[in-house]
């Protein structure tokens, strides 16, 4: 095993603690990350069809959540995002509220006036930026109205 699949195994236990927990506290636990807000995404696998909680840092643009597929800059897309496009409907988590959203891949005028905004949010994406030649994309979640 060499040291990515080490770190991407580590990351995916962590992430898998961090959903698990998220939910069973009712949101009470994992709603922040480092001070960072944190939303869990009630995803389905394009492949498996089967639930893939992914808790993601997030920052709220209105009444949307906006996301940030950087897989801390890999050359590839992180598995998430793929089922996001696939499927993007689904229930998010914020803190104690869950509701449904629809995820869209932000246009190149959205991004380029979001993406300042992330980076100062969490300076950490413009290193993730800078290590991969792929465009980080940049996702909206609106927020479905409630029946």
């Amino acid at each position: 095993m060499n040291s990515f699949e080490f770190r991407r195994g580590l990351i995916r236990a962590f992430g898998n603690f961090h959903a698990w927990a998220y939910e069973k506290s009712g949101g009470r636990w994992g709603g922040r990350l480092r001070g960072l807000p944190m939303a869990l995404l009630f995803l389905v696998g394009r492949k498996t069809g089967e639930p893939r909680p992914t808790p993601l840092l997030y920052m709220k643009n209105a009444e949307d959540l906006v996301i940030v597929a950087s897989f801390y800059g890999s050359p590839k897309h992180p598995a998430w995002y793929h089922n996001v496009l696939a499927n993007p409907e689904f229930d998010v988590r914020v803190d104690r509220r869950r509701y449904r959203v629809r995820a869209r891949k932000a246009t190149r005028e959205e991004r380029e006036k979001l993406w300042p905004r992330l980076v100062e949010h969490y300076p950490g994406y413009a290193g993730y930026q800078a290590r991969t030649e792929r465009e980080i994309p940049v996702m909206i979640l609106s927020p479905l109205a409630e029946a």
